[in-house]
């Protein structure tokens, strides 16, 4: 006896996958292309979908890539919290937790180019979405108590958290970024089998001073 799925349920199911697919979609033409040079028409081609269904789901373009950047700073939180329930379970030292947080950080920047070049081009335009975003001003505290709770530092630590969140930010970002421009002017070689595992030493290195010195003022 075979049963079906009710018909709502189903529509709904679709719905769900529908949307996800224009996510999909929109993320890897706004970050190819840029968003002036992306329409909805292309969305939802890309998508597989009508060229209409981006304009049904999301309303208009700029929703549509503000829907786009939240789910990606989501995706950030998620991996912050897998991260952070990790390393407080695993009962290792700060400096050990420090070079698993870079290493992650810089995992989770090469899986996502599309991220990376999404907040370049947003910082090349004239437009400010990712100002007063909840979700990115969500991410961003949560990432500082997350590093703080994991270093075994105290809250009074976190202005100076915030200062090194950003800086692993940068020293992340940077090589996946210019890697194959302003690297190789200083003599690096992205292509070079051992050039992310390099930058992830130099940059734990770096951090695990920062921890010294800070545990060494109080």
């Amino acid at each position: 006896m075979t049963t079906t799925q009710p018909v709502g349920r189903e529509k709904e199911r679709n719905a769900v996958r529908s949307r996800e697919d224009l996510l999909d979609a929109a993320e890897r033409l706004f970050a190819e292309r840029g968003y002036e040079e992306t329409s909805l028409s292309d969305v939802g081609r890309e998508a597989g979908l009508s060229r209409a269904a981006p304009g049904y789901f999301f309303g208009s373009k700029s929703e549509l890539h503000r829907a786009v950047l939240e789910r990606c700073f989501e995706e950030v939180r998620a991996a912050v919290r897998v991260g952070r329930d990790r390393a407080l379970a695993s009962g290792e030292s700060p400096d050990v937790i420090v070079a698993g947080v870079v290493s992650d950080y810089f995992d989770f920047v090469a899986a996502r180019p599309t991220f990376v070049k999404l907040v370049q081009r947003e910082a090349l335009s004239d437009r400010r979405t990712l100002e007063g975003m909840p979700v990115g001003l969500a991410t961003g505290r949560e990432m500082t108590a997350a590093l703080t709770q994991e270093l075994g530092l105290d809250a009074s630590d976190a202005p100076e958290v915030t200062q090194m969140l950003f800086s692993l930010i940068a020293l992340t970002w940077f090589p996946h970024v210019h890697g194959e421009t302003l690297g190789r002017v200083v003599g690096l070689d992205p292509s070079h089998w051992n050039y992310l595992d390099e930058r992830k030493r130099h940059v734990t290195e770096l951090f695990r001073d920062w921890l010294t010195a800070r545990r060494s003022r109080r």
